[in-house]
């Protein structure tokens, strides 16, 4: 498909709910417009989420998940937690200096920058020299000022109310 304007770079950060959400709906957006999509998940190991389940029936989109078993703790933070870091990075960089997808969607990017498990300064350098027809979807809590000025859109999700607060668990098929 032939796109005449310039890919451009989306943020959705903050502590509120609905920012993996957000970037797939541009990924289900521009599949319906015969895009290719590329997913690319950072910290979200081994963990079963439903959206995979539903990717898989679709075309024309790939995912993979970067992250060791079970869920990485900021407070200790692994080797094993770093190298699986450095790895979605580079899957990152190869997929968006392939040209071969439109989008690109690196999920909880912001928070993996954040919390030291891959230099922030590699994601902006990785923003800076994305191609011009590739779209860019950051996601995470924690975005880098320096993220957010690069952007062209930012949508910081803000908590107003969540049943977490008074114990209400995740539930499959609407939070996971």
């Amino acid at each position: 498909m032939n796109r005449k304007s310039r890919g451009l770079v989306t943020v959705f950060t903050g502590n509120g709910k609905g920012k993996t959400s957000a970037a797939l709906g541009i990924a289900l957006r521009a599949l319906g417009h015969g895009l290719k999509v590329r997913i690319i998940a950072f910290m979200k190991g081994d963990f079963s989420y439903g959206e995979d389940k539903a990717l898989e029936k679709l075309s024309n989109i790939s995912l993979e998940r970067f992250g060791p078993p079970g869920f990485c703790d900021p407070k200790n933070i692994r080797e094993e937690d770093r190298a699986e870091a450095r790895r979605a990075l580079q899957a990152a960089r190869e997929a968006i200096s392939r040209r071969e997808y439109d989008v690109v969607v690196l999920d909880e990017v912001n928070v993996a920058s954040a919390w030291g498990l891959i230099p922030v300064e590699e994601v902006l350098e990785l923003v800076k020299k994305k191609p011009p027809q590739v779209d860019l979807v950051l996601t995470g809590r924690y975005a880098d000022g320096r993220l957010i000025d690069l952007a062209d859109i930012v949508t910081e999700m803000v908590e107003v109310k969540h049943p977490f607060r008074q114990g209400t668990k995740a539930r499959r098929g609407v939070d996971f």
